[in-house]
């Protein structure tokens, strides 16, 4: 049975090093029958959460902001599979993804439509270094906080420069991952 899987791209890079895990993890996906759609926040209008309590995931867009999250929430109150995609930034997740995850609360309120629910999660990662400690226990916090089966992560040291991926093992992963989703 095929799922819906939307990717939160956080890399400002349309052709990055996260992007490539992002396209290699979605052409897995598909290759087994999935459906995907990924949202490149850095081209978004996304502002931040202003932890007013004033979503009601009753609404069709929850949240009292009107902004490109309109867009995104419809996505993940449909899909099964949320994919975390981010370069490491200051031993954490990129301001962009942070942003929209945030603003995901809103889903939370008034109906509770974003916990559980048979979802799961993944995370793709690329870095220049190989810290990724930190923004795992957050990751794997949220998982757990969100009642997602958390499919694991791919995460990409050693990646500088834009291309840097090319030929390593985790495009491999990533597609492997995106395949294994069923």
């Amino acid at each position: 049975m095929s799922k819906k899987i939307v990717i939160l791209n956080g890399s400002p890079r349309r052709n990055g090093n996260t992007s490539a895990l992002v396209k290699a993890f979605a052409e897995g996906a598909e290759s087994a029958g999935n459906t995907v759609t990924e949202f490149f926040l850095d081209k978004m209008n996304i502002h931040g959460c202003k932890g007013c309590f004033g979503g009601r995931s009753s609404r069709e867009c929850p949240c009292v902001q009107s902004d490109d999250m309109n867009k995104i929430y419809p996505a993940v109150k449909e899909c099964g599979t949320v994919i975390f995609a981010t370069p490491l930034y200051y031993w954490n997740m990129s301001g962009q993804i942070r942003t929209a995850i945030d603003r995901l609360f809103a889903l939370e309120e008034g109906g509770n439509l974003l916990r559980g629910h048979g979802r799961s999660c993944a995370l793709l990662m690329s870095a220049e270094g190989s810290g990724f400690d930190d923004v795992l226990a957050y990751y794997n916090h949220l998982a757990e906080h969100l009642r997602w089966e958390n499919l694991g992560q791919v995460l990409a040291g050693g990646n500088a420069d834009a291309g840097d991926i090319k030929g390593k093992p985790e495009i491999r992963q990533a597609y492997e991952l995106g395949k294994s989703i069923q």
